[in-house]
C-alpha cells in the first residue's frame, strides 16, 4: 500500500484471557514435541489442507472491480477424497490521504503468500510458554507477542518484513473471512470465521514507547478445535519456512499430513491434476506445460530441502498423444521418514494422554456430590 493508502486501525474490545489459559494440560500437549522444539511446529489437518492463501497479489489486481472491490472467491478442493469449497471474502480498508483524512475510497485484499508466512509464524510463537493460550470455557486459542518479536522471528526464518508490512498483514488476516464447507456426505463439516478471529493491537504511541508491547491474536476456530481434539501433527517448521516458493511450502505441508507412513521402502504418488485442484496455485498458468514445469521446479526444491532423495514423473497421454496428467512418484529421505515416525508417535502419545486426562476429569466429576458438580 502507498503512503496515501493509510488504514484506520483495528479497535475491538477484548475479553481478558485468564491466566490459566496460558498453562493447562491441553496447551501443554500442543507445545510439547518429540525432537528439537525450536525446529518444530504443528500442522492442522483440514485448515492446512484448505487453499486459503492461493490468490496472489498479481491475480488480485486482475480480479479487482471498480472502486477497489474484489468478488467473493470460491475455490473447490478435496479433503480426504471428499469435495469441499472455500468461500473467501477479502479484507476491506478505507483509504486515507496525506492529511490523514479519509478519501472516501476503499480497497480490498485477499490473504496471500505474505499473510501465510505471518500466520505460520504466529502459530510457531504459540508453542512458546506464556505466549500461546488455550481457553476451553470460551473456546478460543491464540498467542500474545510483540511486533518486534514477530518481526525478529520472521527475519530469522529468512523473511524480512517492515513493521508497516507486518501490521498490514495482520489486519488482512483479521478482516478477511473464510467459510469452509463439505459437500455430500461431509456437509456437516464446516468452518466459518476470520482467518484470525481477533487482533488486540498496540497503538503507534505505545510501540514507540515500548517496542515490546504485547499484541494478542485469536486463531480460527478450526485451530482451536484441533488443539481440543488433539488432531494436529508436528512437522519441520524451519524447513517449511526455508522454501523459496509458495508451491514448495504447499507440497511439504501435504506430505506432512498425508504421507504419514513414509519409509525407504514405501513410495508416495501425487498427480499433477490433484495438486492443481487442491492447491489452486497453478491456475495462473495458461499453458499446462508451463504449470507442469513450475511443479517440477517445486519438487526439485522440496528434494533440495531434504524431504526427498528422488522423484520421478510419468506422463499419462491419450490416444492422440495429448498430455492428460502427470504422476509423480516420491522417494522420501531418511530424515523425513524419521520425522514422520516421530510425528506419529507424538500424536498417538498425546491422544492417549488426552483421553486419560478426560477420563480422570470425568471420574472426579462423578465422585462429587450432585449439588456441587460444575461442568467446565
Amino acid at each position: 500500500m502507498t503512503d496515501t493508502a493509510k488504514k484506520k486501525p483495528l479497535r475491538k474490545t477484548v475479553k481478558p484471557v485468564p491466566s490459566e489459559a496460558f498453562k493447562n494440560q491441553q496447551l501443554n500437549l500442543f507445545q510439547t514435541f518429540l525432537g528439537e522444539k525450536d525446529e518444530l511446529s504443528n500442522a492442522v489437518d483440514l485448515w492446512d489442507n484448505t487453499p486459503r492463501f492461493s490468490i496472489s497479489r498479481r491475480k488480485q489486481e486482475k480480479l479487482r472491480l471498480a472502486g477497489g472491490f474484489l468478488p467473493i472467491s470460491t475455490i473447490n478442493f478435496q479433503y480426504r477424497r471428499f469435495p469441499f469449497t472455500a468461500d473467501i471474502r477479502p479484507a476491506r480498508f478505507k483509504l486515507y490521504g496525506q492529511d490523514g483524512k479519509p478519501t472516501g475510497e476503499t480497497i480490498e485484499y485477499y490473504p496471500s503468500a505474505r499473510e501465510e508466512l505471518i500466520e505460520h509464524a504466529l502459530r510457531k510463537l504459540a508453542v512458546e510458554e506464556q505466549a500461546g493460550y488455550f481457553d476451553k470455557p470460551d473456546f478460543r486459542s491464540g498467542c500474545r507477542f510483540s511486533l518486534h518479536q514477530l518481526r525478529t522471528h520472521l527475519i530469522e526464518q529468512g523473511h524480512s518484513l517492515r513493521y508497516d508490512e507486518l501490521i498490514e498483514g495482520l489486519e488482512i488476516l483479521a478482516l478477511s473471512s473464510i467459510e469452509i464447507k463439505g459437500e455430500g456426505d461431509q456437509e456437516d463439516i464446516t468452518g466459518s470465521g476470520n482467518y484470525i478471529t481477533l487482533v488486540a493491537r498496540v497503538n503507534r504511541k505505545d510501540i514507540k514507547a515500548d517496542p515490546d508491547s504485547k499484541w494478542l491474536v485469536q486463531f480460527h476456530p478450526l485451530i482451536t478445535d484441533s488443539i481440543q481434539k488433539v488432531t494436529y501433527r508436528q512437522f519441520n517448521y524451519k524447513r517449511l519456512m526455508n522454501c523459496r516458493t509458495q508451491l514448495a511450502r504447499w507440497l511439504i505441508g501435504q506430505l506432512v499430513l498425508k504421507y504419514t507412513n513414509a519409509s525407504l521402502t514405501n513410495t508416495f504418488d501425487m498427480k499433477y491434476s490433484t495438486i492443481k485442484r487442491d492447491s489452486a496455485l497453478l491456475e495462473s498458468y495458461t499453458r499446462g506445460r508451463d504449470a507442469i514445469a513450475a511443479l517440477d521446479g517445486a519438487w526439485a526444491e522440496v528434494k533440495a530441502l531434504g524431504v526427498l532423495t528422488s522423484f520421478r514423473k510419468a506422463e499419462q497421454r491419450s490416444g492422440r498423444a495429448k498430455l492428460e496428467d502427470v504422476i509423480y512418484t516420491l522417494h522420501p529421505s531418511v530424515e523425513f521418514a524419521a520425522e514422520q515416525k516421530a510425528a506419529n508417535r507424538r500424536q498417538n502419545d498425546d491422544r492417549t494422554k488426552n483421553n486419560t486426562a478426560q477420563q480422570q476429569t470425568l471420574e472426579l466429576f462423578m465422585d462429587q456430590p450432585k449439588s456441587t458438580r460444575k461442568i467446565t
